[in-house]
């Protein structure tokens, strides 16, 4: 947690120095537009300042996710359109590629920061460069393979509404954060190509949240931590490659249920981690106990997930989910389904018992317990923004199961 810590006053420093710097250079310029003196012309508006920054949740199967962002512009109408007078633009010149799985754990690239008018705004665009036959702007690189070009959508180029109002108090500092889901934002064609449906949330800038340590046995079997409410993956992290840490940062204060997955291990769900404020942070295990997964064989779950009618912006979405009597559902695997008109999806699920523990007072290691009732049963959940979500019951203790969903209205 102590990278994490300096990382984040490192970068808080520079932005500070940043925002006085641009203070004084305002407060030189003297007083706006009428005639010289102390009380000519009208009052400058009053004006606070707009700081936006990227991080990532981890990406599946993936080596690479890249996506060249060009800026981020912000309006105070929610209907404006991108040739509208009105916007405020936080310009990267150059373009900036980055690399989204570089931004895992807490990380942020900070795009740049801007003065802003004091007010309340509703919309918030992220702009990224189009690829080119000349090079790869947006690309992914699949595990063990070569960098590919993202098929993207038209609005890349005007611009990626995020659903997100922030109000700006004169003199104040308001930071954003981007997360960038490059999990579910990464779709198959079934023409073997990739496409960009970019899936992205705005965050709490303050970094407070869940830590902790997975065995570094289990490093190699692409491991996913999730903070989850209800079976919805509210964030999502990859664990250090060296050291097995990972964190879970940026969470609305509340009770989160962290479940931990691997290929070929069974799933552990640690249910009711309270995140008590915007700067706690919560500890599950450390380097002395390490959370560690059973050996699990694993069966498949397969079909097609089509939309009816079919949608030129929306990908259907499998989850596989199980419940603990008593205790919450949980998500343990999900996945988009190809954006083609096949729809095909497969889930690869361990069949051993999951591991449940409470976090309770919090006393390190916390206790996971076989939930052998529950081994090899699930509930697959078909799921499409503007859909009826579809959801079907699976065991498949015995045998790869086959289920097919078409979603409709």
């Amino acid at each position: 947690m102590k990278r994490f810590a300096n990382y984040f006053k490192s970068k808080s420093l520079a932005w500070l120095m940043a925002s006085l710097l641009a203070a004084l250079v305002a407060g030189c310029g003297g007083g706006g537009g009428g005639g010289g003196g102390g009380g000519g012309g009208d009052a400058a508006p009053a004006q606070g300042t707009l700081s936006v920054s990227l991080t990532d949740a981890p990406a599946c199967g993936y080596d690479a996710v890249n996506v060249t962002v060009v800026k981020v512009r912000v309006h105070q109408s929610s209907s404006a359109s991108d040739t509208d007078a009105g916007w405020t633009d936080i310009s990267l010149n150059p373009a900036r590629k980055i690399n989204l799985l570089s931004l895992t754990n807490g990380v942020l690239e900070h795009l740049g920061e801007t003065p802003l008018a004091a007010g309340h705004y509703t919309q918030l665009r992220l702009v990224l460069d189009p690829n080119t036959a000349v090079g790869f702007a947006n690309s992914v690189v699949p595990s063990g393979g070569f960098e590919t070009a993202l098929v993207t959508p038209s609005a890349v180029q005007s611009g990626i509404k995020l659903v997100n109002e922030f109000d700006v108090a004169s003199g104040q500092r308001v930071d954003l954060v981007l997360d960038f889901d490059a999990c579910k934002s990464i779709v198959k064609r079934g023409n073997g190509s990739y496409a960009l449906k970019p899936v992205i949330k705005v965050i709490p800038f303050a970094l407070n949240g869940i830590n902790g340590f997975v065995d570094t046995a289990l490093l190699g079997s692409t491991v996913m931590v999730t903070a989850q409410q209800n079976g919805v993956v509210v964030q999502s992290t990859a664990p250090n490659a060296q050291t097995g840490e990972f964190f879970l940062g940026r969470l609305v204060p509340g009770n989160y249920d962290v479940v931990l997955t691997a290929n070929g291990r069974a799933t552990a769900v640690i249910a009711a981690v309270p995140v008590a404020s915007a700067t706690s942070v919560v500890s599950l295990s450390n380097t002395a106990t390490p959370i560690t997964l059973p050996v699990s064989a694993t069966r498949i779950v397969s079909g097609n997930a089509i939309l009816s009618p079919t949608s030129s912006t929306e990908v259907a979405y499998v989850a596989a989910k199980q419940s603990f009597g008593t205790a919450p559902i949980v998500t343990v695997k999900f996945v988009a389904a190809d954006d083609s008109a096949s729809g095909a999806y497969t889930l690869s699920l361990p069949t051993g018992a999951p591991m449940l523990g409470q976090y309770a007072t919090g006393t390190l290691p916390i206790a996971l317990v076989a939930q052998a009732g529950v081994a090899g049963k699930y509930s697959v959940e078909a799921s499409a923004s503007g859909y009826q979500t579809q959801s079907v019951s699976k065991d498949i203790s015995a045998a790869n199961a086959t289920q097919n969903f078409t979603l409709v209205p």
